[in-house]
């Protein structure tokens, strides 16, 4: 008997609770009655199963093909990805969990402010600067290009912020997102330190995706609805009532405008007035969230009445763009 398709989860902190809460604005709620477990499922797709994971354990274990779908940072991606292309990337740019990986120094290096300058602070060192950090497969190329290939790196756990104050290092790398604690022990970033910019990505096992039919369909479904509400998000729905002599002249009205001529065009439609007058139509449109102001202030320009706005949920083209990209990669 095979086992269900699974899908891994962060198990703890922010990038857990905001993967939990944009799956179920995607349309994907998480069902989990006993919180302390480790194993979920998901009603709107049967025959999967949710595994709470460190981000770190999610690469690992996609990887290894012990689970076939995660969700976890681009930063741990690189970190622990591998080299052999086991693990596919089919969706980098999920929108959430932001943060950068970068060169950090302390506050009193006045004279340290870009990745050249290290190399001044090494010669007057007069051995390797010692980097504490937790990336070092991701920092090592970054400091080469830079020159620095001669520092050494000291893999750390934990807080790395206090690492040149003890003395442990002379500088980290570590990810930033707001930069408060950078600020509240007297580090701070250099110009051009900046080794990845980090947010969440949907990555599958690439070999589970080529053999298994039921996977393919899996990524499907999450690609089409995480796009289709991605491409939504920034877009609301205009209902209007408008008279006119008929679709075209109302049509003629509206693309007479800037802001409302919908995603494709406007949908007119005749409305069956209570007075039986038939010069009643009914428009929809759906514009950018920003132009909202204007679309409405256009609507009444043009004669529009009894304006609705609702949210958009989903928006749905003929095919996950996504999708198709990973089919390419998996050839």
């Amino acid at each position: 008997m095979s086992r269900p398709i699974r899908l891994s989860l962060p198990s703890k902190g922010r990038l857990a609770d905001e993967s939990v809460a944009f799956l179920k604005e995607c349309g994907f709620s998480i069902y989990k009655p006993n919180p302390r477990q480790y194993e979920a499922s998901i009603p709107a797709l049967p025959g999967v199963s949710v595994l709470f994971q460190r981000p770190t354990d999610i690469v690992i274990s996609v990887r290894n093909g012990s689970v076939d779908f995660g969700i976890t940072g681009l930063d741990v991606l690189t970190e622990h990805g591998g080299p052999n292309g086991a693990i596919l990337p089919i969706h980098t740019a999920l929108g959430f969990g932001a943060c950068t990986l970068n060169v950090i120094v302390p506050e009193a290096w006045n004279d340290v402010n870009v990745m050249d300058d290290l190399k001044r602070k090494q010669a007057e060192a007069g051995r390797p600067l010692r980097v504490a950090t937790k990336f070092p497969n991701a920092a090592a190329p970054f400091f080469a290009r830079h020159g620095l290939s001669e520092v050494v790196f000291i893999e750390a756990e934990g807080t790395l912020e206090i690492a040149p104050t003890i003395g442990y290092a002379d500088l980290i790398t570590d990810l930033v997102s707001s930069g408060q604690t950078l600020r509240d022990n007297r580090l701070k970033t250099l110009a051009d330190g900046q080794i990845l910019a980090s947010q969440a990505c949907l990555i599958a096992n690439r070999a589970v995706l080529q053999a298994n039919p039921a996977a393919l369909a899996v990524a499907r479904h999450l690609l089409e609805f995480i796009e289709a509400h991605q491409r939504a998000q920034n877009n609301v729905s205009i209902f209007a009532n408008m008279r006119g002599e008929s679709e075209a002249a109302i049509a003629a009205r509206v693309f007479s405008q800037k802001t409302i001529g919908g995603l494709n065009g406007p949908t007119i439609s005749r409305i069956i007035h209570q007075d039986g007058d038939p010069n009643w139509y009914a428009l929809h449109i759906v514009v950018h969230r920003d132009e909202l102001f204007a679309a409405i202030n256009e609507l009444r320009a043009i004669g529009g009445s009894g304006v609705v706005v609702a949210p958009v949920t989903y928006i749905f083209e003929e095919e996950p763009p996504r999708y198709k990209a990973m089919l390419e990669a998996l050839r």
